[in-house]
């Protein structure tokens, strides 16, 4: 029995760390740097952009809505979207 409740509790522990959730913020941007591939709010977070990202005409002061997700310590996003 002691068994089986240790192998169910690894493998929770398994299954939930390698779930990744995404998250939704919107905010105005401060800056965008197309070199380095990162966006960030007027709030200070810096999001990092996938490799084939499209920029849709991102400019500063612009209103825009990310989906992101927590790698290690960075936030990484899926997609934006600008916002009126």
């Amino acid at each position: 029995m002691y068994r089986f409740i240790v192998s169910a509790a690894l493998a929770a522990v398994v299954a939930s760390s390698s779930l990744a959730f995404a998250d939704q913020s919107s905010g105005r941007i401060k800056a965008f740097d197309a070199t380095a591939m990162t966006l960030t709010l007027q709030d200070g977070t810096t999001y990092t952009l996938p490799k084939d990202f499209k920029n849709p005409g991102l400019a500063t002061g612009e209103r825009v809505q990310i989906t992101w997700s927590m790698q290690g310590a960075e936030h990484m996003a899926s997609s934006v979207t600008m916002i009126q």
